[in-house]
């Protein structure tokens, strides 16, 4: 199962990148800017999203600000496809596999994609180190 790494050439993917090349694990990497997301992937995104797509928006950014966008005006569709056109709205990176998903870098839900025996491991290796302190 390879994780895909969508992002804007930004600190927050250069981290994730990192992180991925540190813990072994394969990922795809696409940039946004030069192939941007087609509104069919973005809908797949959105399926994974539980948060629909103001977990996948960069309110804050300044491409979102100024497009001076009103959200409430636009259908999905032409929210998609808008998105499409204008790729920086997104947050960076768009972090995914079949199953999860996750949008900026944030260093403890990103072990998310950890395979589960690492997790496990980790996990009881902070236990123990965390006992012995006790």
């Amino acid at each position: 199962m390879t994780v895909k790494l969508y992002g804007l050439d930004c600190s927050s993917t250069k981290k994730t990148r990192q992180w991925f090349e540190k813990n072994g694990i394969p990922y795809e990497e696409r940039n946004m800017l030069k192939e941007p997301l087609t509104v069919s992937e973005l809908q797949g995104i959105l399926r994974l999203s539980m948060d629909g797509t103001e977990g996948i928006i960069a309110t804050r950014s300044k491409a979102y600000k100024d497009l001076k966008l009103d959200l409430e005006d636009l259908s999905l569709q032409e929210l998609l496809e808008f998105i499409h056109e204008h790729p920086r709205m997104l947050r960076s990176p768009i972090i995914f596999d079949e199953k999860r998903l996750l949008a900026g870098f944030h260093k403890d839900e990103i072990r998310q994609f950890l395979p589960r025996q690492t997790r496990k491991k980790q996990w009881l290796n902070w236990r123990m180190n965390n006992l012995n302190l006790a």
